[in-house]
């Protein structure tokens, strides 16, 4: 696999993987979520192809305090097969380069497989609850 910053030819691939792991869920337009992290540190976009295919995608950030993982996705058929820890290290040191000292990321309560995955990728469990607003309806 190799990896890459997104490009907008690589949309209808990327909607299609989210979908397939699951990642898309109503409250959630996956275009519009695209169009909006092409607008803040595009460069933490990233997918991982083989060919001309696209199997792993990671969104990263960084606000200055914190940096967030989102949109962290293997295809089904590629997965454990260490593209996902491929893809998490690559965001993980630019958003590190970026001068960020800790990581966040939010994972279903019930989803104990990810959960794990990311407890071995170094991440723990923290005492705190996340908390949202909607400011705008997708």
């Amino acid at each position: 696999m190799k990896i890459r910053v997104f490009d907008n030819k690589d949309q209808d691939q990327v909607v299609a993987l989210w979908h397939a792991c699951g990642l898309v869920v109503p409250q959630n337009d996956p275009i519009k979520d695209i169009d909006r992290k092409l607008n803040v540190d595009p460069d933490l976009f990233l997918v991982g192809h083989v060919g001309d295919e696209i199997i792993a995608t990671v969104m990263g950030g960084y606000e200055g305090h914190r940096g967030w993982i989102n949109y962290l996705a293997v295809k089904p058929s590629h997965q454990r097969k260490d593209f996902g820890q491929a893809i998490m290290q690559a965001v993980e040191a630019l958003i590190k380069a970026k001068g960020c000292p800790k990581i966040n990321l939010q994972v279903r309560s019930s989803n104990e497989a990810v959960i794990r995955f990311y407890q071995s990728l170094g991440y723990g469990v923290e005492p705190v609850i996340g908390m949202g607003k909607r400011l705008e309806i997708d």
